[in-house]
C-alpha cells in the first residue's frame, strides 16, 4: 500500500451519514479525518456539504484522493441511492475509481470477538437485515455466511451457540432477539451501531490495491430483500471458518 492512497468513503445506509478519509488497510492504516451525523436531515442536504467540509479541513481535493468508496447496504433505499449517486458524480467527476463495500461488513469489522459475530439492522416491516461473521487470525471479522432478510425471531431461532450482535436492530429488537437467545447474547457497544466510513475506507484499501472496482455504468446498492432469502448456518458455523471476500 502506497503512502498516499487515500480513500474518501461514506455510508448512507442509515439515519447516520458517515464520512472519512483513511489512508491503508486494519494492519497499517491511519484515519486522517471523519466525520458522522446523525441529526435526522437527508442526506441528501448534508452528504456533498459534510464531504466538502472535511475535505477542506484536511486541506485535500479530489485530486489528491485514489479512489472513492461507498458503503453498499442494505439499508435504506433512498439513502442507498443518494450514496451512490453521490459517489458516481465525484468519480465521474475526478476520474476516480469507485469501490463498494457492504455496510454489514462495515459494521462488523469494527467487532472483534471469539463468538459468532451477527449483525443486525433494522429493515423496517418487522424484519432486519442480517449477516454472520467470524474473526480470522488477523482480527478481521469475514463473513460466514450470505446478507438476507428475516424476521428477528427466524433469525435468533437459527443461533444455537453464543453469539455476539452488533448494529441498530439491537435496539429495535432486542427483547425478542433475548427471549430466544438468554444467556448466549451478547451486545455490541454504541459504538457499533451503525456503518462506519472508517472501517469502509479500510476494507477498501484491500478492494483498491487488487483494482476490484465497481463499473460507474452498472454500480448499484445491494438492497438485499428478497422474500424468499433464507440464512445457511450448518457448515461455516459448524467447521467455523471464515470466507475471506
Amino acid at each position: 500500500m502506497k503512502d498516499d492512497d487515500l480513500i474518501l468513503s461514506f455510508d448512507t445506509a442509515t439515519n447516520n451519514c458517515s464520512i472519512a478519509i483513511t489512508n491503508g488497510d486494519f494492519g497499517q492504516g491511519q484515519v486522517l479525518g471523519s466525520l458522522s451525523l446523525n441529526s435526522g436531515v437527508t442526506h441528501s442536504k448534508r452528504l456533498l456539504t459534510a464531504v466538502k467540509w472535511l475535505m477542506q479541513n484536511l486541506e485535500l481535493a479530489l485530486a489528491d484522493i485514489a479512489a472513492v468508496a461507498v458503503g453498499l447496504g442494505p439499508g435504506s433505499f433512498t439513502g442507498l441511492r443518494i450514496g451512490m449517486a453521490t459517489a458516481k458524480g465525484l468519480c465521474h467527476g475526478s476520474s476516480k475509481p469507485l469501490v463498494g463495500i457492504s455496510s454489514l461488513d462495515a459494521i462488523a469489522a469494527g467487532v472483534y470477538s471469539e463468538k459468532l459475530i451477527c449483525v443486525v439492522m433494522d429493515a423496517r416491516k418487522k424484519e432486519v437485515y442480517s449477516c454472520f461473521y467470524r474473526c480470522n487470525p488477523g482480527k478481521i471479522a469475514r463473513r460466514c455466511s450470505q446478507p438476507v432478510v428475516l424476521p428477528p425471531q427466524e433469525l435468533a431461532e437459527q443461533i444455537s451457540e453464543p453469539v455476539i450482535m452488533a448494529g441498530d436492530g439491537i435496539d429495535v429488537y432486542n427483547a425478542v432477539l433475548a427471549d430466544v437467545l438468554g444467556d448466549r447474547l451478547e451486545t455490541a457497544t454504541p459504538l457499533h451501531r451503525f456503518p462506519e466510513a472508517t472501517n469502509i475506507g479500510f476494507l477498501a484499501a484491500t478492494e483498491h490495491a487488487d483494482e476490484n472496482y465497481l463499473d460507474l455504468d452498472q454500480a448499484k446498492p445491494d438492497y438485499v430483500r428478497s422474500s424468499d432469502a433464507q440464512l445457511s448456518l450448518v457448515s461455516p458455523i459448524a467447521k467455523g471458518k471464515a470466507r475471506n471476500q
